[in-house]
């Protein structure tokens, strides 16, 4: 397996859930990072972890569903860290409701952030991956990416789209010898889904954000030439 010391990740919604937890799994790998989230307070947390550990890392606040404010991160991650050897795009929002309570600004928070935000921040840092001739683009969907469940239908949609597009773009950019991943979790006891439709199921019995973070990273350090294209990870017995 490789080494990812000295690699520099980029990763989308990094603050909190599987984005922070990923972000310090890659830092006690030795890899710089930079984390891109909404809010300026909501690094705190990660940057106390990081701190601790010898790496460097850059935050850059941003909204990945704005295309000028998600290349302006990018940019600003890149003059301070280098090219990106990794990213992460793990950034998303969930919307529940029937399909006919869910209005059109419902649908559009969803698709722009999940979707179009992925495709931003991609095209931000894509380019400097090719002229390395070498990256990893990890891009993170849903269970609900592979079936609909009810209440789901914008957020499943989107998380579809997150499967389409990367098969795609993979089969794009191999022949620059940038690996694309798609990882689609079952439930993962995060903000996102805490007490999510009053389950009161044990949440420490849920996939953790850290599991999900060790997964990555044990993917990353395959070998250049290989990769796993897509992985669903799912919780043993959380009932």
């Amino acid at each position: 397996m490789q080494s990812l010391n000295g690699k520099k990740a980029l990763i989308t919604g990094g603050s909190r859930g599987i984005g922070k937890a990923t972000a310090i799994a890659l830092a006690k790998e030795g890899v710089d990072l930079g984390l891109i989230a909404r809010s300026e307070e909501s690094f705190e947390s990660v940057r106390k972890e990081l701190s601790e550990l010898d790496v460097n890392f850059v935050t850059a606040v941003a909204d990945v569903a704005n295309e000028s404010g998600a290349h302006e991160a990018v940019k600003k991650i890149e003059n301070k860290l280098g090219s990106i050897d990794i990213l992460i795009n793990n950034a998303g929002v969930g919307v529940r409701g029937s399909f006919l309570d869910l209005q059109t600004d419902d649908w559009r928070k969803v698709l722009d952030t999940n979707v179009m935000g992925i495709v931003h921040v991609t095209q931000a840092a894509l380019p400097r991956m090719i002229e390395s001739n070498k990256g990893d683009i990890v891009n993170i969907s849903s269970m609900s990416g592979l079936k609909g469940t009810e209440g789901s239908s914008a957020y499943s949609a989107s998380k579809f789209a997150v499967i389409g597009m990367s098969e795609s773009l993979m089969q794009e950019v191999r022949k620059h010898n940038i690996r694309v991943s798609i990882l689609t979790p079952s439930l993962v006891e995060t903000d996102l889904t805490r007490g999510k439709n009053n389950d009161q199921r044990t949440p420490d019995k849920y996939t953790q954000a850290e599991d999900v973070a060790e997964y990555i990273v044990s993917q990353l350090k395959l070998e250049q030439r290989t990769f796993i294209k897509t992985a669903a990870q799912w919780a043993t017995n959380p009932f």
